[in-house]
C-alpha cells in the first residue's frame, strides 16, 4: 500500500472513462474506507447517516454540524487515494455557510460533494415527510458553491428530496434548474418504483445522475448496476450497506464473547491479516530503513 501523497482521480474524467456506473459504498470511518479501496471500488462516498451512526449512535436527523462531519471526514479521507464523495447535506446554513464548507471539504481533499435542498431541520433521504426549501433558495446556495470552487476541480452535485413533498415532476424541474445554476450533476432522492427511475433516466441522463439504493427499508427499489447504467445513472450511492452489515457482525461478536464463545475463525480476519490491512509492512520499513531496527 503506498503512503505517498497521491493526487486522486478527476471526479469528471472518472465518470467519462467508466463505462458502468460509480458504485459508491459509504466508508463511517478510516479503516472502512481503506477497505473499500483493497476490495476494488474505484470510488467511495462519506455520508451522514452511516457517520452520525458510527460517531455518535445518533440518527440522521440533523444533530450534527460542519464541524462534526469534518473533524470525522479528515480521518477517513487521508487513509485512501480513491476519489471521495462527501454528503454536506445543506450545506450547514445560508451562502457563507455553503461557502465556508466547500472551501475545507477542498482543502482536506474532498473530489465531490452533495448537497440537498431540505429545510432545517433535515433527515435521512428515505425518511417520511421531508420538506423542501424554494427552488430559488437552494440555486442561490449553488450559485455561492461554484464561486467557492472557482478553479478547483470539485466536483459539485445537486440532490432534491422534493419527489415526496412535491411530485416527480417538481423534482425533474428543480433538477433542471440545479444544472442550470452551475451543478456539475444531479441527484434525485427516493424514486419509488421502476418508472420514476426510468422516467428520471429519460430526462436527465445526459447529465451525470446519481440515485441511492438502500437495500433494506429505503423508498427506492433495489435495481442492478447494469440496469441503472441502462436507464442513464452514472453513480449510484449505497448509503447502508456496509453499516448495516458491520451493526449485525458487532451484535454478532459480542453476543458469542458474552456467552464465553471462541472467535469463529471462518468469521473473522486473524492478527496477520488485520496487520496487512493497516499496512504494518509500510512501517515496519520507515522504523528499520531509520532506526535499524523491527517492530
Amino acid at each position: 500500500m503506498k503512503h505517498t501523497i497521491t493526487k486522486r482521480k478527476n471526479w469528471k474524467d472518472m465518470l467519462v472513462d467508466s463505462d458502468k456506473p460509480i458504485q459508491l459504498p459509504v466508508a463511517h470511518d478510516a479503516l472502512t474506507a481503506r477497505l473499500i479501496e483493497l476490495a476494488g471500488f474505484d470510488a467511495y462516498q462519506i455520508g451522514g447517516y452511516a457517520l452520525s451512526g458510527a460517531s455518535h449512535a445518533i440518527p440522521d436527523v440533523d444533530l450534527e454540524k460542519f464541524g462534526e462531519k469534518k473533524a470525522a471526514a479528515i480521518a477517513i479521507i487521508e487513509a485512501s487515494p480513491l476519489p471521495v464523495l462527501v454528503d454536506i447535506d445543506d450545506g450547514y446554513g445560508d451562502v457563507k455557510n455553503v461557502t465556508r464548507t466547500i472551501e475545507e471539504y477542498i482543502h482536506i481533499g474532498a473530489s465531490a460533494i452533495f448537497m440537498e435542498d431540505q429545510k432545517p431541520p433535515k433527515k435521512c433521504g428515505h425518511m417520511d415527510d421531508k420538506k423542501v426549501v424554494e427552488t430559488k433558495v437552494m440555486v442561490q446556495k449553488i450559485k455561492a458553491a461554484v464561486s467557492a470552487r472557482e478553479r478547483n476541480e470539485l466536483f459539485l452535485l445537486a440532490r432534491t428530496d422534493a419527489i415526496d413533498p412535491e411530485g416527480l415532476e417538481n423534482a425533474i424541474e428543480r433538477a433542471k434548474a440545479y444544472l442550470d445554476a452551475g451543478a456539475d450533476g444531479v441527484y434525485l432522492e427516493g424514486p419509488k418504483t421502476l418508472d420514476h427511475l426510468e422516467r428520471i433516466g429519460k430526462e436527465l441522463g445526459s447529465v451525470p445522475l446519481a440515485t441511492s439504493i438502500l437495500e433494506d427499508g429505503g423508498k427506492t427499489p433495489w435495481v442492478s448496476p447494469k440496469d441503472l447504467k441502462q436507464m442513464g445513472y452514472s453513480m449510484i450511492l449505497y448509503p447502508t450497506t456496509v453499516i448495516f452489515q458491520v451493526t449485525k457482525t458487532i451484535g454478532r461478536a459480542l453476543h458469542q464473547l458474552k456467552t464465553g464463545k471462541p472467535m469463529p475463525g471462518n468469521q473473522a480476519v486473524n492478527m496477520d491479516q488485520f496487520m496487512e490491512i493497516v499496512d504494518l509492512p509500510y512501517w515496519k520499513k520507515i522504523e528499520e530503513q531509520f532506526e535499524g531496527k523491527q517492530l
